[in-house]
């Protein structure tokens, strides 16, 4: 299994147990590598004592049998100990071929070495001894100068050694098998908090979007996804209910026009009518295939928005010819209701030009509809700190605050009852206008007070 699918807890325990197993190793080869060099100092204390004790028979012995019987003396009671003496090139005592093992390269004098001599590590130092002009080995020998080998045998040294890196072994392999346990225990205990977020992701359905990842009870290095978690779960919870809520007022937006269309239509089949009947029903029919059309196309273009919308067309706007354009098309609405028109101030700006006046309309279109009889409906064109800012006022019915906020929602309309009058929309201008100002890097506020509302967009 690739180390990419294992758990959590599975990896975070592989590497606590590699991670073990390497500390403990090194630990252990310290501890080896340590113990074989004391080993090797005690060593080097002992045979330099017994070369001196050797040096010090060698230059006191008056004959080579009294320097014999010594040296057997010593070795007797030294279990493991080798010597060996030279004067220049002749052997006065010890195993001739006991050097053979030791490099062809001369040594120098008080250097440790190691070799094999019959089956054994021996462990030895060389030294030059000078004789004394005394009648004694010198005058055997003729010689002024000798050489003494003394060696150890490390068959001891060797089986502790090998008995402790037997024990290391052991113990490493149960430690680190310990380790792996505590490690996957530790896992497994501080992974809790994320497998209570687990359980509780899995109990948020669409009839269950209000449980919440706990913040305050987790650690501290689960504390921000928790947050993160809660976020997000608001943000579906609320895109959810948008969803309910457009879904609901869609059915109900088009249930109205369905039915009237069904219901004009089975009347019109129930007996023979004249042909100008029937054009007045076709005529009526049209008129809510329109309203059904139109409904259509601006969810689509709603549904475009939730992605972004990318302008097809940046052009130079003049933002007051299109407010007098607009209002050369409002202005038998606004004599019917004696309603003055009024524009104040001029800017330009970038940006597509129907997208721009389709904004304005919708905003004008309202404006007109709630103000007062003989009142009038202002347009304040200026620019704010290098921003173009666009207001649109009438006088009349002042809106409920708590409506404010809902006012660019779809399909919203302050009217619950969901008529249809002739100069009623459908309730998705405002959510229109919103898209398109926020696709132009604008935002859009409105102001309701004293019976004057304001509609203020401001483009950066």
């Amino acid at each position: 299994m690739k180390f990419a699918r294992l758990t959590l807890t599975a990896r975070l325990t592989v590497l606590f147990t590699l991670v073990a197993a390497s500390v403990l190793l090194g630990l252990g080869a310290l501890v080896a590598w340590a113990t074989a060099r004391h080993f090797v100092e005690l060593d080097r204390t002992y045979l330099d004592d017994k070369v001196q004790l050797v040096e010090k028979l060698v230059t006191e012995s008056s004959d080579p049998a009294t320097l014999t019987r010594s040296l057997d003396d010593l070795l007797h009671s030294h279990h493991g100990l080798f010597i060996q003496v030279w004067v220049e090139e002749l052997d006065v005592y010890g195993e001739k071929d006991l050097a053979q093992g030791i490099s062809a390269a001369s040594p120098n004098p008080g250097q440790i070495m190691e070799w094999t001599y019959s089956g054994m590590r021996l462990r030895g130092l060389i030294e030059r001894v000078q004789l004394p002009a005394t009648p004694s080995v010198a005058q055997a020998s003729e010689q002024k100068t000798a050489r003494v080998l003394v060696a150890l045998d490390t068959a001891h040294h060797a089986h502790f050694l090998d008995s402790l890196h037997k024990t290391l072994f052991v113990y490493i392999l149960v430690a680190t098998f310990v380790s792996g346990l505590l490690g996957w225990w530790a896992a497994h205990r501080g992974l809790t908090p994320l497998k209570s977020m687990r359980d509780r992701a899995k109990s948020v359905t669409a009839h269950n979007l209000q449980e919440r990842m706990p913040v305050s009870s987790s650690p501290v290095e689960f504390a921000e996804l928790a947050a993160s978690l809660n976020g997000m779960f608001d943000r579906l919870g609320q895109d959810f209910q948008r969803l309910m809520d457009f879904s609901s007022d869609l059915a109900h937006e088009l249930r109205t026009p369905l039915s009237n269309l069904l219901t004009q239509t089975q009347v019109a089949l129930a007996k023979p009518r004249s042909a100008d009947q029937y054009r007045e029903i076709l005529a009526s029919n049209a008129e809510e295939f329109e309203r059904l059309a139109k409904t259509v196309s601006d969810m689509l273009f709603l549904a475009k928005t939730e992605n972004g919308i990318d302008l097809p067309h940046r052009e130079p706007i003049r933002l007051h010819q299109e407010v007098l354009a607009l209002f050369e098309f409002y202005e038998a609405l606004a004599d019917e209701k004696n309603i003055r028109l009024e524009l104040h101030g001029e800017a330009e700006m970038q940006g597509d030009r129907l997208m721009i006046r389709r904004a304005i309309s919708n905003l004008l279109s309202n404006a007109l509809r709630h103000a007062y009889p003989d009142s009038s409906v202002e347009v304040n064109i200026s620019l704010i700190n290098g921003k173009t800012s666009l207001q649109i006022a009438n006088q009349g019915q002042s809106i409920d605050p708590a409506e404010i906020p809902r006012l660019f929602d779809r399909f919203y309309r302050s009217d619950r009852s969901r008529s249809h009058p002739a100069s009623e929309g459908a309730g998705l201008g405002l959510a229109i206008t919103k898209a398109i100002v926020i696709s132009h890097g604008g935002t859009i506020e409105v102001h309701s007070d004293a019976g004057r509302t304001c509609f203020t967009i401001l483009f950066g």
